[in-house]
């Protein structure tokens, strides 16, 4: 069967994380720039070979203070790690309605751990234009201490003011090339 390339589309695509502040209420963020390399046999993203990377200086969080130091050396140090990468290594069919798990290699501020993330694959349309597309909706949590975000801090009564798990939401829209 043929490789098929498909190309991002990064305006119908997102990147959002969310992290717990002070364990009473929850930061949602996301990141602005990031792209993905993905060859296919025929149209079957089961057998997809993906390569995901995002540009962690893009992170926004509507907060430019915390985002200052979301890239310093206490958080993602971006001037020595520009960027995180996940390539998929296995998927699992989980039912018959679209739903996987994907596994594969992510790499965090230089540490690399094999992660499991929930996937809803919501199949292939041509668009009005002609244009042959995909969708793909990844979810999952990670702790973020497993990739060397250690900082942290605690309020007067004890609890942390940042939360270890990091809650992943993307959404992604490719092209057929």
């Amino acid at each position: 069967m043929a490789t098929t390339k498909w190309v991002l589309d990064p305006t119908h695509s997102e990147v959002e994380f969310k992290i717990k502040h002070m364990m009473i209420s929850t930061v949602t963020g996301n990141f602005k720039k990031f792209d993905a390399t993905v060859e296919t046999e025929g149209e079957d993203f089961t057998t997809a070979k993906v390569t995901f990377t995002v540009d962690v200086d893009s992170i926004d969080t509507k907060n430019e203070q915390r985002d200052g130091h979301l890239k310093s050396v206490d958080f993602f140090d971006t001037a020595n790690f520009p960027e995180f990468k996940f390539v998929a290594t296995k998927y699992e069919n989980v039912d018959n309605d679209g739903s996987y798990e994907v596994y594969g290699d992510l790499t965090i501020r230089g540490i690399t751990r094999n992660e499991k993330f929930d996937a809803e694959f919501g199949g292939v349309i041509k668009d009005p234009w002609g244009n042959t597309r995909a969708g793909i909706t990844i979810t999952g949590k990670i702790n973020r201490k497993d990739f060397g975000l250690t900082w942290s801090g605690a309020t007067e009564t004890g609890s942390l003011i940042v939360s270890e798990d990091v809650k992943i939401h993307v959404g992604l829209e490719f092209v057929k090339g």
